[in-house]
Parts: structure tokens; C-alpha cells; sequence
């Protein structure tokens, strides 16, 4: 078991050296003559844990995945909170739109040119692992008649990628004036999407200091 424990530990500290050196430098300006100096050990030790530094970035993103995802999915799955309140904050916590969340700094490391693999790379996490989350959500909302959509899936997925690439600095260039014009009309779309009452999904988003249409059109 030690010899198991230790050798977990170790993945650890290089997956520790390369995240921390990822963000410094960069996935591509980063060598794994850098991660070794940084954990001190041979190069043979490296790769006994992992095949190449894309192997390494892999890990690194299902170390993000859990962090990402599983707010989220904690939220999903509180009964206690409201449906409508429980789909907000869910997409809060995942920090799609890049303001606040658990995942803060993730989005800040990967948004950096030198990072673009990465950057795609939990752009499908993201992708594939979010709708399924809402979905469940949504399913509830339909369940007691504030929702009503035949494509609860489907429906979730179109908001994420939408909401993964507008909302994404680096995708899209907008003012503050024009993210909170694309927000407010993404909330009233989402809303017709769902078959929810107008202005549902708006009141809540304002609860959280979101969506509250501050745009002069």
C-alpha cells in the first residue's frame, strides 16, 4: 500500500509542477526538461507515470473536470434549492461565463494563447459533461409544470455551446454594455426554449446580480 500511496504522491507533485509551470509559461512553453527540474527526479520516473507532456495535460484536465463538474453536479442534486434558483446556480458554479465560480482560475490559465489545447480540450469537458447535469434539472421543472419542452437534452446542450463560446473572451470581443445585451437576450431565449414563463428565469438571475438587462436598446 505505501509503495501505491507514494507512488500517487508522485503523480501528484508532477501534475502540481506542470499545472503551476502551465501557468507561467504556457502548455507549449513548457518542456519536460522544466517539470523534471521543477519535481527533481529523473526522466525515466516522468515517464513511468505518463507517456508524454500531452499525457500530462490530459490528467491535468480531469483534475479539472472533477472541479469543474462537480460543483455543479452538488447543486444538481440539492433538492432543497428551488428548480429555476438550481439551473442558475449550477451554471454559475461551472463559471462558463468566466466571472466568479470554483473555477475561476482554470479559466484564467487556459485563456492564454500559449494554452489553446487546453483551452479546447475543457471546452469539451465542458460540453459533453455539462448538459447532462441540467438536463436532470430540467427534467424536475417539466415534472412540476414550469417547464415544457419535449427536448430537455437537447435544449441544455444549444444553451452550454452557446453560452461556451459567446460568453468566452476569446471567442467573442464585447463591451460591458454588449455582454449585458446578449445576456439579457440569451435569458429571455432560454426561457422560450424551456416553455417557461416570461421573466421567470430573469427575476432569479437577478437575485444573483446577473441579467439584469442594463443595456440602453
Amino acid at each position: 500500500m505505501r509503495v501505491v500511496k507514494e507512488a500517487e504522491e508522485r503523480r501528484n507533485e508532477i501534475l502540481d509542477a506542470a499545472d503551476e509551470l502551465f501557468g507561467q509559461k504556457g502548455f507549449d512553453g513548457t518542456s519536460t526538461n522544466d517539470i523534471l527540474e521543477k519535481v527533481g527526479i529523473a526522466r525515466g520516473t516522468l515517464y513511468y507515470h505518463f507517456k508524454s507532456k500531452e499525457d500530462i495535460m490530459d490528467a491535468l484536465i480531469e483534475r479539472y473536470n472533477v472541479r469543474i463538474l462537480g460543483a455543479a453536479q452538488e447543486i444538481a442534486a440539492d433538492k432543497s434549492i428551488p428548480v429555476i434558483e438550481r439551473v442558475i446556480r449550477a451554471v454559475m458554479a461551472l463559471n462558463i461565463s468566466g466571472e466568479g465560480g470554483s473555477s475561476k482560475e482554470i479559466m484564467e490559465h487556459i485563456h492564454k494563447p500559449q494554452n489553446a489545447l487546453m483551452h479546447q480540450k475543457i471546452q469539451k469537458v465542458i460540453i459533453n459533461g455539462v448538459p447532462p447535469i441540467l438536463t436532470g434539472i430540467i427534467r424536475e421543472g417539466i415534472e412540476q409544470g414550469m417547464f415544457s419542452t419535449p427536448f430537455p437534452y437537447e435544449c441544455m446542450e444549444m444553451v452550454v455551446i452557446y453560452a461556451n463560446t459567446v460568453f468566452d473572451d476569446d471567442m467573442v470581443s464585447m463591451t460591458n454594455e454588449e455582454r449585458g445585451s446578449r445576456m439579457l437576450a440569451f435569458v429571455c431565449n432560454v426561457e422560450r426554449l424551456l416553455g417557461a414563463d416570461s421573466g421567470s428565469l430573469m427575476s432569479v438571475m437577478q437575485m444573483f446580480g446577473g441579467g439584469d438587462g442594463s443595456s440602453d436598446e
